[in-house]
């Protein structure tokens, strides 16, 4: 891997560097520091300028009107994009688009038509239903949601939990048990519209994220045609899993981020204030906190960017996105919390970003597959094996 940026990556990280200190951050300044969309008329205006940017829908494929990035390119950018108060869940708020559930990519022409194309256009919202109150680091044998065929329907029963977006959205993916003999080989992702009858949101479940919350549903009887099931029948582990594994290089990407910008911030302030009759850039010990710092940072960037190129490449990149993953999840907390430490009570207020990405970071290292189950995926590449 060529460590250096290319003229054109490093114009586009400029590029989107700008646009968060001229565009976000100012608007951010007069936000509720727990904000997580702009006022209507920012964000219009904001998608305009991406539009014009030419990086509005990065995330989409280059044939259904995206930009075409590759995904090293695109890591770099969410590294850049993350770097303000609300970074780590609403990168920009969303300013940028967006790539809707990319599993949709696979459906079928009739599925794309009712599903993704709205969803692209701007038309629909779709969820992620996959985690149960039984578990979620094993989805494959945690999922107790049954799915039994009735002539051309397949009837639906069980419950969700910390699923996102679901009572807001027109539609979700929902995965479901259909052969219990067959473990993981035996769940299948179906479209489920929210209207359908035996679809409940049951409630919101808070937890550290600003203004955000997760629900909990509840599927009674639920009747879906046939042609909803997405891909094939006890394939839904595959749909699953293949773009979750890809999705935690960006995951990781904005952990890195939000650590580089609370390392700039913590420099700028230990130049400027004093203590006992000195600066606080004169401490040992605050050099001390602000060199770990660095090493959290590079090491987490690097290993990140690297899951990415071979991503890039067509190779295997299993491991190394968990490696990134495990890394800037628990390396941009160490770093904010210096951050805060070195900030004093400043620190502590929402003044400052810090509390925020304090409290955020921490879900971090559970979301996208907590870091424990990370370490087993590493290990099971290293050693070898299917052991628990």
């Amino acid at each position: 891997m060529d460590l250096e940026l290319s003229d054109e990556q490093r114009l586009l990280v400029e590029q989107m560097r700008r646009f968060v200190r001229q565009e976000i951050e100012p608007l951010e300044n007069q936000m509720d520091p727990d904000a997580s969309e702009l006022p209507d008329e920012d964000h219009q205006r904001l998608v305009s300028l991406t539009k014009e940017m030419g990086l509005h829908n990065m995330d989409v494929p280059e044939e259904y009107g995206g930009s075409g990035l590759d995904l090293v390119t695109r890591t770099l950018l969410a590294i850049e994009m993350a770097q303000h108060r609300a970074g780590l869940y609403a990168p920009c708020y969303d300013v940028f688009g967006g790539m809707g559930l990319a599993q949709l990519y696979d459906a079928s022409d009739n599925q794309k038509e009712r599903y993704l194309f709205p969803v692209l256009r701007g038309e629909k919202q779709g969820f992620f239903a996959l985690t149960e109150p039984s578990g979620g680091s094993d989805p494959a044998r945690a999922i107790q949601t049954r799915a039994v065929r009735d002539g051309g329907d397949w009837v639906i029963n069980g419950q969700k939990i910390f699923i996102s977006g679901a009572d807001k959205g027109d539609f979700g993916l929902v995965f479901a048990r259909t052969d219990p003999q067959k473990g993981r080989a035996g769940v299948t992702c179906f479209i489920v519209d929210t209207d359908t009858p035996g679809f409940h949101v049951r409630r919101v479940v808070h937890t550290l994220r600003s203004t955000h919350y997760a629900t909990e549903l509840q599927f009674e009887d639920m009747r879906v045609p046939g042609e909803n099931v997405l891909g094939e029948v006890d394939g839904g582990f595959g749909i699953a899993n293949e773009r979750l594994t890809q999705n935690r290089i960006p995951y990781a990407a904005n952990c890195v981020g939000v650590a580089m910008r609370a390392q700039e911030m913590a420099i700028e302030y230990v130049k400027i204030r004093e203590t006992f009759g000195d600066l606080l850039a004169t401490r040992q010990t605050i050099q001390n906190m602000i060199i770990d710092n660095e090493l959290d940072i590079r090491t987490s960037r690097w290993l990140t960017l690297a899951a990415a190129a071979k991503a890039d490449r067509g190779e295997p990149f299993r491991a190394e996105a968990a490696m990134a993953k495990i890394a800037a999840t628990e390396a941009g907390g160490r770093v904010v919390d210096r951050a805060m430490q070195i900030h004093g009570g400043y620190g502590m207020t929402k003044d400052f970003p810090f509390e925020r990405w304090y409290r955020e970071m921490r879900i971090r290292r559970i979301g996208e597959g907590p870091n424990e189950v990370q370490r087993l995926i590493i290990a099971r590449d290293l050693i070898g094996g299917s052991f628990h």
